[in-house]
């Protein structure tokens, strides 16, 4: 038993591995412009004297980033190496959720292991429209959240109930909204285990106002007035309005909740009784919450709850599709033919790394601590935060994450610096917190016209809120005061 599970947990760290370098590591993108600058501006105050409220208000909500930044001041550990080691252990407990929830599911081993290499292979399988991944490519709380909910799950499949209730506790208080979509799955999935499934149904709609009261757990600021910037704002991210998907994104939304009717229709008459009760608690979770999402997003009274995602139900669902096609391939598909395992791994793999070579095709595809790189905006960001005051206030191009060879990595997050809002990934925080409309819309507009910015217009930007350093193309504008360049950008003063 002892050598099973030695075993077992080599497994696990082998398609972790795999799966870590398949996606890649890129810390200081996306969402991490956010969760990053807040855990450094957590270990030295010093940092973001200016506009900190980009990053800092929309994490009232969670704990994640202090305790990240007690994880670094307690092991000394420097920042980069904590992202790094807590993004593996969140691959980690990911497929270690997932290859708990197999083993109760599938008596066969064979099974259970095709099950996580297929979910190994898939963290960046896009959801539907949500604009969300399987796993992101950089330490987020959703990413260790997701894995205390794949655990939760496993407990109650366990019968642990209060084991569950624990860990879902855990995952609220890393990231709510997530949280509140896993409350409620582990709701029904409870029902279903608890009473036999004739049963159950006759009494679904009692369980389905007690699961509603957890899809709004995280409800409460959300019904402030609107304010025309923060619909301006709203207008950004078409990927919020379930209207304006196309229609390969509803078939992607419409598709799995059929497959796991389909699936609880067929492991019923099989004699499956476990398998079948969870196929049916992840169908009956996803008409509940696609129920609740068309009557948050349809009322124009309702508008306020647009930025809470509630598509986003579709995460966990398409975690357990995409664990249990693995688990059917294993069963049905491979059994312990090793040339079919080989030819697995091999179509299943390289296609997802190719996927991701392409999304950032500017930067190294693992961006490990230490490791020089190419990128000439990473280069910037790094001679910045090395060589200018910790009180600098930086302009740059307000569209700078779309630009040629960026790969949407932020500028707060790795150069350590105060900018002015930018017009793409701030959007998103005013989304969640409206008051920084009005500062978001002047900053913005005060830079429009960037690209042929003078030094007037530089001047301009110091007088109005003093930003002292800009970032530009080079060569740089006459009359700036440089102090760095590469082939395309220059770090300079405002005189």
């Amino acid at each position: 038993m002892r050598r099973l599970y030695k075993r077992n947990i080599l497994l696990i760290l082998a398609f972790s591995i795999l799966a870590f370098a398949v996606m890649g590591y890129h810390p200081g993108i996306e969402d991490d412009s956010v969760y990053l600058a807040a855990v450094k501006s957590n270990l030295n105050p010093a940092l973001y004297p200016y506009d900190a409220e980009f990053f800092r208000t929309q994490l009232q909500a969670t704990q994640f980033d202090e305790w990240v930044a007690g994880f670094i001041h307690v092991t000394g550990i420097p920042v980069a190496a904590t992202e790094l080691l807590w993004q593996f252990a969140s691959i980690v407990l990911i497929l270690f959720g997932c290859w708990s929830i197999a083993r109760k599911l599938f008596p066969d081993r064979r099974a259970q292991w095709a099950g996580v290499a297929m979910v190994g292979a898939m963290l960046t399988l896009p959801v539907a429209g949500t604009a969300l991944y399987l796993a992101d490519q950089h330490l987020h709380p959703r990413n260790v959240a997701t894995a205390v909910i794949l655990l939760a799950v496993s407990r109650i499949l366990a019968g642990k109930r209060w084991q569950a209730a624990l860990l879902l506790v855990l995952s609220f208080l890393l990231h709510p909204i997530m949280a509140a979509m896993g409350i409620s799955f582990c709701f029904f999935l409870t029902m279903t285990t608890l009473e036999p499934v004739h049963v159950w149904l006759k009494e679904r709609r009692t369980a389905w106002r007690g699961a509603g009261a957890t899809a709004f757990v995280p409800l409460g600021w959300m019904f402030e007035k609107p304010t025309p910037i923060w619909h301006q704002a709203l207008e950004t991210r078409t990927y919020y309005f379930i209207y304006k998907w196309a229609w390969y994104e509803w078939l992607g939304a419409i598709a799995p909740l059929f497959l796991f009717w389909l699936l609880w229709r067929i492991a019923q008459k099989q004699g499956k009784t476990l398998l079948a009760r969870f196929a049916l608690a992840v169908f009956v979770y996803g008409i509940f919450q696609q129920a609740v999402a068309i009557f948050m997003l349809s009322p124009a009274a309702l508008v306020r709850l647009t930025p809470l995602q509630p598509m986003r139900f579709l995460h966990l669902i398409y975690f357990f599709m995409v664990l249990i096609a693995g688990c059917l391939a294993g069963k049905y598909l491979l059994k312990s033919h090793v040339w079919r395992w080989a030819l697995f791994l091999l179509v299943i793999n390289p296609g997802m790394y190719a996927a991701q070579r392409d999304l950032f095709p500017s930067s190294e595809h693992l961006e490990l601590p230490g490791r020089q790189t190419a990128n000439p905006w990473l280069q910037a960001f790094a001679w910045i935060r090395q060589n200018t005051p910790t009180d600098a206030y930086f302009a740059l191009d307000p569209h700078y994450l779309a630009a040629p060879g960026e790969d949407y990595h932020s500028f707060r997050a790795l150069a350590e610096r105060s900018q002015l809002a930018d017009a793409l990934k701030d959007t998103a925080v005013v989304t969640q917190v409206p008051e920084l409309g009005p500062i978001w819309k002047r900053q913005v507009e005060a830079q429009q016209g960037w690209t042929n910015f003078q030094l007037a217009d530089f001047e301009r930007l110091k007088k109005e809120f003093g930003v002292n350093w800009v970032l530009v193309s080079y060569p740089q504008p006459a009359g700036l005061s440089c102090r760095w360049h590469n082939d395309l950008l220059t770090v300079c003063q405002i005189p």
